[in-house]
């Protein structure tokens, strides 16, 4: 009787282990530095996860009101033999580009950022198939930013990504999708910077993200999809955020010769007056930490996935690696979070 018990629970095990469905999804990662150098724990890193797959910003373009043109800035520099095969270079372009490009000159624009983009990967011997284009485009830009994708992909020849917007997912029909062959949903940042201590953490949010998750599965693109990896900490006087740095984290607020925690989780109030890698910080402003580590991606990527077709193949790509800490994320941690989807 015992012997066929355990044969009976084997059985179901066995069932529902073949039910289940396995994720995938692939991984990738950001690197959006402007000189590429990865050390060797980040080597390491991005073959474990990644199996070399690195989305790597190129160049941006802006809008240069001296010239009274766009022109690129921050031209990546390769300061290392690229050793992966797998680059996927990223463009950005400002929206104020294309509210100052006229209409002629968006086909030039194109051809422009074509050639600068076949001269850096030619010499670096870089072979890509896709390009990816991040633009945070509005109803008064839609237009031309489209046309600017529709021309760079006659000229390259290449598929062609475009970063989506989560309110760009809500209002397709208002905003437009863009002609591409794949969207990218950056599934952070949802959330308004604020000053308020009470108020969440503005990068992601389980409330925030929930009135425009159920808009997903209508979305007229193929989407990958981007997670954050980053932390940030708001800087705070008399009620108003004066700017936000990456690079004052909890380390930093943990002196206690500098600051105090308040009532509030993640927020730090100066004790005294001071400079901090050329920050000044007066006594009492406060600083409000809005951090990214395993326990908030799990939870992001749960909430996400309800929504995602896990038969369609699609990549994970984490922003980004090249400020990465990697006390605080392990190889295991990503593929556990990729599993998701």
């Amino acid at each position: 009787m015992l012997q066929r018990f355990f044969f009976i629970v084997l059985m179901l095990l066995t069932a529902l282990s073949s039910c289940k469905k396995e994720s995938k999804a692939d991984a990738a990662f950001y690197y959006w530095k402007q000189t590429l150098t990865l050390n060797k724990a980040q080597h390491q890193l991005l073959q474990e996860v990644a199996q070399g797959k690195l989305y790597l910003r190129f160049f941006d373009i802006k809008w240069n009101s001296f010239a009274g043109k766009a022109h690129p800035e921050a031209i990546i520099s390769f300061k290392e033999p690229v050793l992966t095969e797998k680059i996927i270079p990223v463009i950005f372009i400002t929206n104020q580009t294309f509210e100052k490009l006229s209409p002629a000159g968006v086909d030039s624009l194109a051809m422009q950022s074509n050639q600068l983009l076949q001269h850096l990967a030619k010499a670096q011997k870089i072979n890509y198939q896709q390009v990816q284009f991040d633009c945070d485009w509005t109803l008064g830009t839609k237009e031309k930013y489209f046309r600017f994708l529709k021309t760079f992909k006659v000229l390259s020849h290449k598929q062609l990504e475009a970063t989506i917007r989560l309110h760009q997912i809500k209002y397709q029909v208002r905003t437009g999708i863009p002609p591409v062959d794949k969207g990218v949903l950056m599934f952070y940042n949802m959330g308004k910077l604020s000053p308020d201590p009470k108020d969440p953490n503005s990068i992601y949010n389980p409330e925030d993200a929930a009135t425009y998750i159920s808009y997903i599965p209508k979305y007229g693109l193929p989407l990958d999809i981007a997670l954050p990896l980053f932390s940030w900490s708001l800087h705070i006087r008399d009620g108003q955020i004066i700017q936000v740095y990456g690079k004052i984290g909890k380390k930093e607020l943990s002196k206690t010769e500098n600051f105090q925690p308040t009532a509030h989780k993640n927020v730090y109030k100066a004790v005294r007056s001071f400079f901090t890698g050329g920050i000044y910080v007066k006594t009492d402003d406060l600083f409000k930490l809005e951090e990214t580590d395993k326990a908030l991606l799990e939870q992001a990527a749960t909430q996400l996935a309800e929504h995602l077709n896990k038969e369609e193949q699609k990549t994970i790509i984490y922003y980004e690696i090249g400020n990465l800490n990697l006390s605080t994320f392990k190889t295991r941690d990503f593929k556990e979070i990729s599993a998701h989807f």
